[in-house]
């Protein structure tokens, strides 16, 4: 029988990670998570064990990916490949909905 699970979450009551991130519905192969509100500042290089796709809700972003920077705007989506060297620079109040495959926040895999 197929998995029949239903999962809704409220972004009001959703657990935040410690670098601000919500995190939204979640199952046993993909994820979501909001980035709310985030002022203007620089994130250090990080690589991830996940594939992250996300979405532009409002706000401006550069992303750098493996050395080529794209400018991100409201209504533009994104993929970083699992394992790739990354890093955002919030430009603009930035609110982002990312997924990640497999889910970013089992076992520690968003943190650092």
């Amino acid at each position: 029988m197929a998995d029949t699970t239903i999962n809704k979450v409220s972004s009001a009551s959703s657990p935040t990670g410690p670098d601000g991130q919500v995190y939204l519905a979640s199952g046993k192969r993909v994820s979501m998570r909001m980035w709310k509100n985030e002022e203007p500042h620089d994130k250090a290089p990080v690589r991830r064990e996940y594939e992250t796709v996300g979405f532009v809700v409002s706000g401006r972003a550069e992303l750098t990916l493996e050395g080529q920077t794209i400018k991100l705007e409201t209504g533009d989506s994104w993929l970083v490949p699992a394992g790739s060297e990354h890093t955002y620079k919030i430009i603009e109040t930035f609110t982002a909905i990312e997924a990640t495959a497999p889910p970013a926040q089992v076992h520690g895999r968003d943190e650092g």
